[in-house]
């Protein structure tokens, strides 16, 4: 028996994601994985360039659908999901994460009556005006699986009344959907695959962009709830400016960020920032190893400095992935200038993390349980 498999992606922090799936999906025979791309990120650098990095093949579909308004993004990925997987008539569709694309997914597959697993799932900020919140709240409960990265995640599905719990693929015998699967996180996998190939790359790299280990500060800003608030962006780029007088800043720039500071002529404020283009994965994750400090605005980001010990700062009011913060490795320090110096000032006259990084986020095998996971519900039928 064969089964065809969508994976809907359209966003950087996806194709990152995608890319652990797709390789142990090519495990299974009998299964056609099916790559549908929104669109969603289509500069070069954020979209095409990961699918080179990654060696994954062109998309099967790519929708083209680019920046827009959130409701006419949205609206018309939606539109163009559910006429391509109609065509297609997938046995399952897989979304990722809490982008417009994922939403659009969910919502899409559900209509049609397609099953829908769920990467990334459980995850809560308990703010609903932000935009990934209410992507990730729908999408959970849309979907038929929930693949959720920590415990925590899991809790906060219980609170919503989401309780199936299956440790295993016994647990598939017994309850039905939505069934919610803890694997671990899927960037924990890529990151333990690629770190030791980037250790030869270092001295390039940081030559490259004339940096020395530990002596520079790496920033993003990227979430819509600061580049949409000018308050918000004018504030954090004050205080990385006066950051900048005392140790370098370097700021991989987003496309949405820098057309945000261009209109509201900011660039002013950025004496002591040193922006750059965005940078291919392995190049950031080799800034991230080796700078002194880093200050984002990225779930992902957050992760990445967990995983390689070195200490963030959050320049939102709150995470989702807490348990960063509670070992002691992440600042939550707002977006106001006084706190953002004040969490700067704090991790500079630290003298060491904690010792031990426990792995709160698995062992770098989740790709291969959630395939697993995946291909057995498919095989005994138990979903919708």
């Amino acid at each position: 028996m064969s089964y065809r498999i969508v994976s809907i992606v359209g966003a950087r922090p996806q194709f990152i994601k995608l890319a652990p799936i797709y390789r142990a999906f090519r495990g299974y025979k009998g299964i056609r994985h099916i790559v549908l791309h929104t669109g969603q990120h289509y500069d070069f650098l954020m979209s095409d360039v990961f699918f080179k990095v990654f060696s994954l093949p062109e998309p099967d579909i790519n929708l083209s659908i680019g920046s827009k308004s959130q409701h006419i993004q949205t609206g018309e990925m939606i539109r163009g999901i559910g006429e391509s997987i109609a065509d297609i008539e997938p046995d399952m569709v897989i979304i990722y994460g809490d982008t417009n694309s994922t939403l659009a997914g969910a919502v899409a597959s559900a209509k049609l009556g397609i099953p829908v697993a769920h990467i990334e799932a459980g995850l809560r900020s308990f703010r609903r005006g932000m935009q990934e919140e209410i992507n990730r709240v729908v999408a959970d409960r849309l979907s038929d699986i929930l693949f959720v990265p920590s415990r925590n995640a899991i809790s906060n599905l219980k609170n919503e009344g989401i309780e199936n719990i299956v440790k295993d693929l016994a647990g598939l015998k017994k309850g039905k959907a939505p069934y919610v699967v803890e694997c671990g996180d899927l960037m924990y996998d890529i990151l333990k695959a690629v770190g030791s190939s980037l250790r030869a790359k270092e001295p390039e790299i940081l030559d490259k962009y004339d940096l020395k280990k530990r002596v520079y500060a790496l920033a993003t800003i990227h979430r819509a709830e600061n580049t949409d608030n000018i308050d918000n962006l004018r504030s954090i780029f004050s205080a990385l400016d006066r950051i900048g007088g005392e140790i370098r800043v370097v700021l991989p720039i987003h496309p949405r960020t820098r057309e945000v500071m261009r209109r509201n002529r900011l660039d002013g404020i950025c004496k002591n920032i040193d922006i750059i283009e965005p940078l291919p994965y392995d190049e950031m994750l080799i800034l991230q190893k080796n700078s002194r400090l880093i200050l984002t605005d990225s779930g992902g980001v957050q992760k990445e400095a967990f995983w390689l010990s070195v200490p963030c700062i959050t320049l939102r009011d709150e995470t989702e992935w807490v348990e960063t913060v509670r070992l002691g490795y992440n600042i939550l320090a707002g977006t106001k200038y006084e706190s953002i110096v004040k969490a700067f000032d704090r991790v500079m006259s630290r003298k060491d993390l904690p010792e031990k990084n426990p792995n709160v986020y698995g062992d770098g095998k989740a790709a291969e349980r959630i395939a697993r996971f995946i291909q057995r519900a498919l095989m005994i039928k138990r979903l919708r």
